[in-house]
């Protein structure tokens, strides 16, 4: 499978196409990376070396990917963050050069906005742009359980939900377009204190995983996540095996990094897991 994965990108660490790109390849995939920002590290560390590409730079690299005929054996174009509307309107225009060529091909969206810890962190524009056109133009997206809040106005930031609330708001983002809504960092009145679970829901049904919580906050988890269930649905088309072997992947990926007691995800010592992961967490499957 070929992948136009158009994120942005760190020297030290792992972020958006430097935590999403190294899964995928191990996973066996050809991926043809299209970066945003070329950052000396996370901006979580307060400080920062490198530049911004220019909406205009990233839409001419993805013309010339277009002009040696690549769109048409591309099967998945995945974005993640969007730092500026100049840059999402690029991401919607390469999605559709990418239609036009190959009528198949499957847009995840990961709908960067924010978390429950941080609250929202980007542009005020990116949320009503996300919601009113990069959305709709999706087929799969990946929020956390904050974003899925932010983009349907069905969860309260003051409580914690019901399990039904969460499949309602997962339901009310498919109505937006997408036919594949995978929501992470899940929390519900259902859970566990000590755990946090991910859903995915789409036309064939709902289903959910839990898992230990872990006293881990790593940046770029959420990069491998989407990047993976993005894959693994499309290889299989089945979403409750693509969100059990995501479960598995991440987890794994994440205890490694906690093992080693790392600020930044043990990427390449967790690579294993990626293509053979140990399956160890039950999927339920709730309608």
């Amino acid at each position: 499978m070929q992948i136009l994965s158009i994120q942005s990108a760190v020297a030290y660490g792992h972020v958006g196409n430097s935590a999403a790109v190294f899964p995928l390849q191990r996973l066996g995939h050809e991926v043809l990376v299209v970066n945003t920002v070329l950052f000396s590290n996370h901006t979580g560390y307060g400080a920062w070396r490198g530049p911004v590409i220019s909406g205009a730079d990233v839409h001419e690299v993805i013309l010339g990917i277009e002009e040696r005929g690549a769109l048409a054996g591309t099967d998945l174009v995945l974005s993640g963050y969007q730092g500026s509307p100049e840059i999402a309107e690029v991401v919607l225009d390469a999605v559709a050069r990418v239609r036009a060529a190959n009528p198949a091909a499957v847009y995840a969206c990961d709908p960067v906005m924010g978390n429950a810890r941080s609250g929202c962190f980007v542009d005020p524009a990116i949320p009503v742009l996300l919601q009113e056109s990069v959305v709709p133009a999706a087929d799969v997206i990946t929020p956390n359980q904050f974003e899925l809040g932010y983009l349907t106005g069905l969860l309260e930031d003051d409580r914690l939900p019901s399990l039904a609330e969460v499949l309602d708001a997962a339901d009310a983002a498919r109505a937006l377009g997408p036919r594949t809504v995978l929501v992470t960092s899940v929390e519900h009145s259902d859970l566990g204190t000590d755990e946090l679970g991910m859903l995915v829901v789409d036309d064939s049904g709902a289903w959910s995983v839990h898992t230990p919580r872990l006293p881990l906050h790593a940046n770029g988890s959420g990069d491998v996540t989407a990047a993976l269930f993005s894959a693994q649905l499309l290889e299989s088309g089945n979403a409750a095996d693509a969100l059990a072997r995501t479960a598995s992947s991440v987890f794994e990926l994440l205890s490694t990094t906690l093992e080693a007691k790392s600020r930044e995800l043990r990427l390449v010592q967790s690579q294993a897991c990626y293509p053979n992961p140990r399956m160890e967490f039950v999927v339920e499957q709730l309608r």
